[in-house]
């Protein structure tokens, strides 16, 4: 046998020395699937079955890129420089490069990254007189990029209302300027060489006729251009081997499409659909909780991991009384994982939304572990939570001139560039802040300045409020919520903000600092101040340095393709983990499964799953149900490190003990002895937990969370609810 062949498995092996046929090859986590890929390449190399110039290998990331090519230049005596191995965008590149003036482009046609392209959106309206507000350039930009993804120019795209046919005009104003200044962002680079090859016929044959053998990587994460593309490179003689794992199909927000795997199966007739199933990073019972949750979605190839490596320990579980006790128990046991010879690097922290990060971050800094925040900011160094505590540092103190650049025209208030220019001149001569030197500024900007001025005195005057509500009316006042509540992609900037109130509340009841301002006279509350300085702490420090062992925290989305000996999975509760948006989607929660999957096989030999039965939400106390995936595992591959009581549904109930939020109402007064806090059982909804109620004897009414039947408001006259 070859020496490239060796070390194989049976599904490996048929992969790698498949004939020149269609191929669809299903590879489960951690199944080897960059061996196969590259050890297939390395195998149609060295049978002389091609070319390195007649074959095209094409994955999603650079990383990913440079590991295939060194891995091949490891196999063989390859010179790997010259052949078509890289990603979507870089490949495209390399079309249009050669092929500029079929394209329409000028040689030396300039990439605009997504931040130059925003910036260009922002510079078009601007010369158009188009009012960024009704039109956010985020918004704009997320809608171009969405219809070029779709294959679509702005002529093609269907207009049913006049926003929409704004929009679509400003499409087209877009096109016109970047056509004009000879420069591509991009979903243009994608879209410009698959125009290319569908109109150029002979451009079109001779790469099709060039590459008869392709290969694409991570083919579940393709979206609806980057399959089109691909088929019309691939000629009548040419084979597609598409390598992917449907389960772990999880950018649909990035408009990849899982579809695509079932449409290529049927389209090309594939008759060759390997699974790789066995598994050789987790241990059994890890991956018996992975296949038992991702067995329940329907829209899949199916497919079930197996190891040789035993069955390993059983997945701990802890159900903590409050967010709070969550992170403090995380903390515990990392310090006992590193007592017992484990290294903090190999420790991962893992969490739905990047929300959950700000009270996980704070223990950790309390503990004094050094962490790292893998693919992302620390919560004190997200750009919205910067902005708001620059409108905090402010009401402080308004002298603040690095609070006050940062903030005078965020969210956009019509200051211009010149007006604060001059305003620095004028501090400069005053040897004042620029916040002082405003008065001193006429004309249009001007009264923006002042505007922006008595905006920041109206916070001031709110000083004497408790810190939580100061925090959420400065976030308010400011339009901070507003910006982010309009942009498309802001959804994980406005629960960051939401988390900042709630690290106001905790802030306060751990520091102890109950007092309240004095109202008459706006004396500033000392908690403020201590809180600000408490922000910049932790943001200074703890942030471990690269190559350092340190804890990794991140989203489930950024762990994707990476493995840790020891996996913590964190606020595994309906609403949180699936996702509450994901509950009210078609399909929202097989993908919300597919995460929760991609999740538990990133471990390797201990699974920690954690949940809490309060959390702070917007500076409330949310009371929340298990995760249903609790129910989806079987039970026997779950120790609790809790007491709970048997399941019910899907969602597991919780000990009555642990609530104990006070009632914005008697009990009494609410009928039946019903209270805050207590679980239920309705004919309709199942199980839920009262989390509010209100009214008095005859129209009593309570508030339930039903997990995935949502909140209701339930008139107790009519509604028969059972206390559990």
């Amino acid at each position: 046998m070859s020496p490239l062949l060796s070390g194989l498995n049976p599904e490996q092996l048929a992969a790698v020395t498949l004939p020149p046929v269609h191929a669809l090859i299903l590879a489960g986590a951690g199944s080897g699937k960059t061996r196969v890929l590259t050890t297939r390449i390395a195998w149609l190399l060295s049978t002389n079955e091609v070319t390195p110039q007649g074959l095209l290998a094409v994955t999603f990331t650079n990383k990913a890129a440079k590991e295939m090519t060194a891995r091949l230049s490891a196999m063989l005596p390859v010179n790997t420089r010259g052949m078509w191995i890289g990603t979507f965008h870089g490949l495209c590149n390399r079309l249009l490069r050669a092929h500029y003036r079929d394209a329409n482009l000028p040689q030396l046609f300039q990439i605009l990254d997504s931040g130059d392209q925003l910036a260009a959106i922002k510079r078009l309206l601007k010369s158009l007189n188009v009012d960024d507000e009704k039109f956010p350039p985020r918004d704009l930009q997320h809608f171009i990029n969405a219809q070029k993804e779709q294959g679509l120019r702005a002529a093609a795209v269907e207009a049913w209302d006049d926003y929409t046919r704004k929009r679509v005009e400003l499409y087209a104003a877009y096109e016109a300027q970047c056509q004009k200044e000879g420069v591509l962002d991009f979903a243009e680079l994608l879209l410009r060489s698959y125009e290319l090859l569908a109109r150029n016929e002979a451009l079109r044959r001779h790469y099709q006729e060039r590459f008869r053998y392709i290969l694409v990587d991570e083919f579940q994460d393709t979206n609806v251009l980057q399959y089109k593309w691909l088929k019309l490179l691939t000629g009548p003689q040419a084979t597609l081997f598409c390598v992917g794992d449907d389960d772990q199909s999880i950018y649909a927000f990035r408009g990849a499409e899982v579809g695509n795997m079932r449409d290529f199966e049927r389209e090309y007739q594939v008759a060759n659909v390997i699974r790789l199933e066995q598994n050789y990073r987790s241990h059994g019972n890890i991956l018996d909780a992975a296949n038992a949750i991702i067995k329940n979605n329907a829209k899949r190839l199916g497919k079930n991991l197996w190891t040789e490596a035993g069955a390993g320990e059983p997945i701990r579980v802890f159900e903590a009384a409050s967010d709070g006790e969550e992170a403090r128990w995380i903390v515990d046991e990392v310090k006992a994982l590193v007592k017992d010879g484990h290294s903090r690097a190999e420790i991962a922290l893992l969490y739905r939304s990047n929300a959950q990060s700000r009270i996980l971050e704070h223990a950790l800094f309390s503990a004094g572990i050094p962490y790292r925040v893998y693919g992302g900011l620390r919560f004190f160094e997200r750009q919205e939570i910067k902005h708001a505590l620059a409108y905090l540092r402010l009401i402080a103190n308004s002298d603040d001139d690095t609070a006050f650049v940062r903030v005078v025209n965020f969210p956009t208030r019509g200051i211009g560039a010149r007006t604060l220019e001059n305003l620095q001149d004028a501090a400069k001569a005053a040897g004042s802040s620029q916040f002082a030197a405003i008065a001193q500024i006429a004309g249009k900007g001007g009264a923006s300045l002042t505007a922006f001025a008595a905006m920041i005195a109206a916070m001031k005057d709110m000083a004497h409020l408790p810190l939580p509500e100061l925090v959420d009316h400065v976030v308010d006042i400011s339009g901070l919520r507003e910006h982010y509540r309009n942009d498309k992609e802001g959804q994980d900037r406005l629960a960051n903000l939401d988390e900042l109130v709630n690290a106001a509340s905790n802030f306060v009841a751990e520091e102890g600092r109950v007092g309240e301002g004095d109202e008459q006279t706006g004396e500033l509350r000392g908690d403020l101040a201590s809180f600000l300085a408490h922000a910049a702490l932790e943001a200074g420090e703890h942030q471990a340095g690269e190559g350092d062992d340190a804890l990794q925290l991140m989203t489930v989305h950024s762990a994707k393709g990476l493995e840790f000996n020891v996996v913590f999975i964190s606020g595994l509760e309906e609403g949180l983990f699936p996702h509450e948006n994901a509950i009210l989607e078609a399909d929202g929660v097989e993908e919300e499964r597919r995460l929760m999957y991609v999740a538990v096989t990133r471990a390797r030999q201990r699974l920690y799953l954690s949940l809490a039965q309060t959390r702070m939400l917007h500076g409330q106390t949310r009371y929340n149900l298990p995760s249903r995936f609790f129910a989806e595992i079987p039970a026997e591959l779950l120790k609790w490190l809790t007491p709970r009581a048997s399941p019910r549904g899907y969602a597991f109930e919780p000990a009555p003990s642990a609530y104990r939020a006070p009632s914005r109402c008697a009990p009494a007064e609410r009928g039946g002895g019903l209270h805050v806090g207590q679980t239920v059982e309705h004919a309709k909804f199942g199980v839920g937990v009262i989390v509010n109620a209100e009214g008095g004897a005859t129209d009593a009414r309570v508030q339930v969370n039903f997990g995935a039947a949502g909140m209701k408001w339930l008139a107790l006259a009519v509604a028969k609810l059972t206390p559990l």
